[in-house]
């Protein structure tokens, strides 16, 4: 494919995208609302990410406890440990960590069910029925990945926390009381509600992606393939060039 065709599918594929983004948000706002759907949604996409958000998040707390400690012997950064991990996973680490990992195995579900709902005619269906599929299919996950990712974010930021602590008590001799004292006394709520600002955005990034690859799946069972691996590598773009411009964004704030 030429350079030129890959401008203007690139520019219609984004344009379809903020328009069904819209969309979305449109319906997820207005009723009647599909609260069991979402409730059911939330069960499925966040608790079901509880498992490896907590794995990720304690290791890479463990990880940055001692690759920060060990980079710096001579400078007594040791005593500062529970200040870098605190701040760095509440701002950065945690809701970007979270996000990739919700975005490949949460967007790439979303994308796969509704991807095979498209391509056997069931989403036709819905409406032939006079059922509108935005509003009984995207806004439920929509709402479900808005209200989970946060969750899994700030749950995440305290393994992580408690991860350095492992690590500050197992392996730097510091105390649980010194490690903890030095979280509390540096960490601010601003630090923390910019990781939640963060992970709102990135879930509705997640969501609409991968309900927008979903439904407009073409060419079967290869088109579902296809989908899913386009709604990881973009989900994955978005939420990185995302987290650079709202961390400029939070710090020009405040």
């Amino acid at each position: 494919m030429s350079l030129p065709a890959r401008l203007r599918t690139a520019a219609r594929y984004t344009g379809g995208l903020t328009l069904f983004a819209g969309r979305a948000l449109r319906v997820l706002v207005t009723p009647p609302f599909e609260l069991r759907l979402g409730l059911l949604q939330m069960e499925r996409l966040g608790l079901g990410s509880f498992g490896v958000a907590s794995i990720t998040t304690l290791f890479t707390g463990m990880v940055l406890a001692l690759q920060t400690a060990y980079s710096l012997p001579g400078l007594g950064i040791k005593y500062y440990i529970g200040t870098v991990v605190a701040k760095s996973l509440t701002r950065e680490l945690g809701p970007v960590l979270v996000a990739l990992i919700v975005g490949g195995r949460v967007g790439a579900g979303i994308a796969a069910e509704l991807g095979s709902m498209q391509v056997t005619e069931q989403v036709d269906a819905l409406r032939s029925l006079a059922t509108d599929p935005v509003r009984k299919l995207v806004t439920p996950r929509l709402a479900a990945c808005l209200l989970m990712l946060p969750v899994l974010t700030l749950y995440g930021d305290l393994l992580g926390v408690f991860g350095g602590l492992l690590i500050a008590v197992g392996q730097l001799d510091l105390t649980a009381a010194f490690y903890l004292n030095d979280v509390t006394s540096s960490l601010l709520i601003g630090d923390v509600a910019s990781g939640l600002g963060k992970s709102f955005v990135f879930a509705f990034f997640i969501a609409t992606v991968a309900c927008y690859n979903g439904l407009t799946v073409r060419g079967g069972a290869d088109g579902v393939g296809r989908a899913t691996t386009a709604t990881v590598v973009t989900t994955a773009v978005l939420v990185l060039i995302s987290d650079f411009f709202l961390t400029k964004l939070f710090y020009l704030l405040g």
